[in-house]
């Protein structure tokens, strides 16, 4: 398939480019600077709209994952920079794919679990309505600005994903440092729960949706099993043999500025993938403990 790939130089997204290239399909980047043309870079401005439509046609498929990453301190410009860099980026990357002569057969744009909120230890399907707070309405209007390419007759799966488990990148390569000097802890209370995906499922979970027809809609791209915050934090000492007697108190986290801390930190969403397990996905690392092994193998515990 011919596959164009925007945010491909973040942590998932430069792991799909390898990794599709690997079996055998024809990777695109839409890139905003420095396009390489040597390898058929596309530009675009994701601020602007201003694409290249010429590049955009006779693509099999379309892979968006550019945005603004959600790390940080949420000060209102970080807010208005998230939502930008996906609620406007993707309805001109959408607007622009729907208006070609020769479509896409299937446009997966990512989203994420914060669409559910701070559920407690509610089971959180397709299905299950959104939550309440910045990351949920951000997740509405982001998966709704992917509605033309639809109307449009383009298949269009929104990839509702869990926090992606890689010692390359994202939370895990952040937290590695201090667990390691054994000074890593539960946030809050610990009860909370966290849905995960080890990066190397994520990534074939990607590429199974867009071969697979079936597939449309919204779909939870998480592991089968959730954890909370306290039996994570156990899982990843003892992976490292080191303590984990420290902890964050909620107080502190929910002073961070523009509620980052109850929306991300303090967040309980137990996310279920039974969409795409009946579909026929099997998952290389469905435990916690497989997938913190899988990452810490080799890379000096």
């Amino acid at each position: 398939m011919k596959v164009l790939v925007t945010g491909s130089t973040g942590l998932i997204g430069s792991a799909l480019v390898r990794h599709l290239t690997t079996h055998g399909h024809y990777v695109i980047r839409l890139v905003r600077r420095n396009p390489d043309r040597s390898r058929g870079d596309i530009a675009w401005d994701p601020a602007t709209g201003r694409v290249e439509r010429n590049g955009l046609e006779k693509l099999d498929a379309v892979i968006h994952l550019a945005g603004e990453s959600l790390f940080g301190l949420w000060t209102e410009e970080k807010k208005r920079r998230i939502h930008r860099s996906r609620v406007q980026a993707t309805e001109f990357l959408t607007e622009a794919l729907a208006g070609l002569t020769s479509r896409p057969r299937v446009i997966l744009s990512a989203s994420a679990i914060g669409y559910y909120g701070t559920r407690a230890d509610q089971w959180l399907s397709e299905t299950s309505g959104p939550g309440m707070g910045f990351l949920p309405l951000l997740c509405q209007e982001w998966e709704k600005a992917t509605d033309i390419a639809a109307n449009g007759g383009i298949r269009v799966a929104t990839l509702r994903t869990g926090v992606a488990l890689s010692s390359a990148g994202g939370m895990l390569k952040k937290m590695l440092p201090a667990f390691r000097a054994g000074l890593g802890g539960q946030l809050g209370h610990g009860r909370q729960y966290l849905s995960w995906i080890d990066l190397d499922d994520l990534v074939s979970v990607i590429q199974f949706i867009i071969e697979n027809d079936s597939l449309s809609g919204p779909i939870n791209a998480v592991a089968p099993e959730s954890v909370t915050n306290r039996d994570f934090t156990k899982a990843l000492g003892a992976a490292l043999n080191r303590p984990t007697f420290m902890h964050v108190p909620s107080l502190f986290l929910q002073l961070l500025p523009g509620n980052m801390g109850r929306e991300i930190l303090l967040a309980s969403q137990r996310v279920d993938s039974a969409k795409l397990r009946k579909a026929g996905f099997e998952f290389l690392y469905p435990t916690l403990a497989q997938s913190l092994a899988h990452n810490l193998e080799g890379k000096g515990k």
